[in-house]
């Protein structure tokens, strides 16, 4: 674990984004990624995608993260998604029940589409961020 979480935002509409992480969320660097998501959502941009592609290590205050997270972008009108996300926190979303509110994408791509790693469409509303 290290104290080091990298966070690049890139704009795909006017109302999504993808959020890029990479290295360990955890007690030490949640922080980072909720103050750098929660700025997006406040300018405007309630749709995130987090690209989880370089995460390492997740624990449980990364785990809350995106459950605050969650929240937030759905109080602004929005939607958050998981992309790309490495096997070992794919077991650890879906033992927790977090995957039966953030459905998993197989690639970011995928997420933006709203299409879910099992191939089919996600709930209703997520396919809107596409388009926004």
């Amino acid at each position: 674990m290290t104290d080091i979480l990298d966070v690049t935002v890139r704009h795909t509409s006017d109302r999504t984004a993808v959020v890029s992480v990479s290295g360990d969320v955890d007690l030490h660097t949640a922080a980072t990624l909720r103050r750098h998501a929660m700025a997006v959502v406040e300018q405007g941009v309630p749709h995130l995608v987090l690209d989880l592609a370089q995460v390492d290590f997740v624990d449980s205050t990364g785990l809350s993260t995106f459950i605050g997270l969650l929240h937030t972008t759905q109080q602004a009108g929005g939607s958050l998604r998981l992309a790309d996300v490495p096997d070992r926190l794919t077991r650890m979303v879906t033992m927790t029940g977090i995957s039966e509110l953030l459905p998993i994408h197989a690639t970011v791509t995928d997420a933006l589409a709203g299409r879910t790693a099992g191939g089919t469409l996600g709930r209703a509303g997520e396919g809107a961020a596409a388009g926004d």
